[in-house]
């Protein structure tokens, strides 16, 4: 019996996200299906739409066999640190066998053609590598150019587009791990990752989210032909979490050291937010007027949510070397048993209860008090209370 792996975020679960759970099993041959998802808080830096309980829950009653939680400190980092923790606790599992993920392009022996080339770091790719990330430029988008100019053996396309990026950092985290792990790209159908337009199917999650808040009836039809029933029954009664204003002000209060020593800063982009912040205090013209060649919106975003959180750099990449956690977050009713034996059978203690708690020790403790800690804070955000340690099953 083995699993497929997805790694998600489910904000919120859709149809195109049902689709590729449909396609995971039907191209890996897998038995079951597994979810490795985001906690509360997201890699674009937000406050998820849905307390994790839920968007796990959308996930198993959608085709899901199991969800277990990526911890917030690589749920909030850079593409190549939220590949490397989630690729890391698949690796512990023996049970997994596959990983699937959504592309825009790109067949299996691509990415891993590409994930090889990032790895094999000749001295004229160092050269360039150590010359990019002199303007602050991030890391990844320093080291694709990088090895453009080096003449890699890589498919440009697998470097310049979102999900081929997080596919190429699966496919050179699995590497790195050397897990026995089979990555199938699964092409994405419908709208892209940032498409904001409405289709009649397979919108992206930011059209959607963008339609949650939206009254009209355009928006109203549009997410009843996109989302699962059981998605949106949840959808209908949905009140936007108010993040912004908590996540500014932590930001403004924090000691200059703790904001640089977030995974996302360098260069000083700490003391750039800091500035633009004072004399705009809201998110909104805070990232118009931070982002530049060099920073996207959603680097930003991540920065002042990695110190709302109290993330650092090198506690991240600390956990990302250390024997972590499973941490169950919904399993499907129908063989629980036989699941949960298959997640008991890793290399990292199985958290499905309080009692479980006790289990952790050194960087693995640190890590799911991060998780606790998001956890409490996002409950305050949503006036609502949700245990840490509670497993749905459904």
């Amino acid at each position: 019996m083995k699993f497929c792996a997805v790694i998600c975020e489910y904000n919120p679960f859709h149809n195109g996200h049902k689709y590729q759970l449909e396609r995971a099993r039907a191209l890996s041959g897998c038995e079951k299906v597994l979810c490795v998802m985001s906690g509360n808080f997201t890699q674009r830096g937000e406050a998820a739409v849905f307390h994790k309980a839920v968007r796990a829950r959308h996930a198993v009653e959608n085709g899901a066999d199991a969800v277990i939680e990526l911890p917030a400190a690589f749920s909030v980092a850079p593409a190549e640190l939220f590949a490397r923790g989630a690729v890391h606790l698949l690796a512990a599992l023996p049970s997994v066998a596959a990983l699937a993920f959504g592309c825009e392009s790109g067949a299996k022996e691509d990415f891993l053609r590409t994930a090889r080339a990032t790895l094999a770091e000749s001295k004229q790719f160092k050269a360039a590598l150590k010359e990019n990330l002199k303007d602050g430029t991030s890391y990844i988008r320093a080291r694709n150019a990088a090895l453009l100019a080096s003449g890699a053996d890589v498919d440009e396309a697998l470097l310049s587009s979102p999900n081929n990026i997080l596919g190429t950092e699966y496919c050179r985290a699995i590497l790195a791990e050397n897990a026995a792990i089979d990555p199938i790209p699964v092409p994405r159908v419908g709208g892209g990752y940032a498409d904001n337009t409405l289709l009649a199917n397979f919108s992206s999650a930011s059209a959607l989210r963008a339609a949650m808040t939206d009254p009209s009836r355009k928006a109203k039809k549009a997410l009843k032909a996109n989302l699962p029933p059981s998605v949106l029954r949840d959808v209908l009664g949905y009140a936007p979490v108010a993040w912004e204003k908590p996540v500014l002000c932590a930001f403004l209060e924090a000691a200059p050291a703790q904001t640089a020593g977030c995974p996302d800063c360098a260069e000083g982009l700490e003391n750039r937010i800091r500035a633009i912040l004072r004399a705009n205090p809201d998110m909104k013209t805070l990232t118009e007027k931070t982002v530049s060649r060099r920073y996207t919106a959603a680097r930003i975003r991540r920065v002042l949510m990695q110190n709302f959180l109290g993330i650092a750099r090198e506690a991240v990449l600390s956990y990302a070397r250390s024997p972590l956690y499973f941490r169950t977050l919904a399993v499907k009713k129908e063989g629980a048993e036989e699941t949960l034996a298959m997640l008991g059978g890793g290399a990292f203690p199985l958290i499905a209860r309080k009692s479980d708690y006790s289990l952790l020790r050194h960087e693995a403790l640190a890590c799911f008090e991060t998780d606790v800690r998001a956890n409490d804070l996002y409950n305050v955000l949503t006036a609502r209370h949700t245990g840490e340690f509670e497993t749905l099953f459904v």
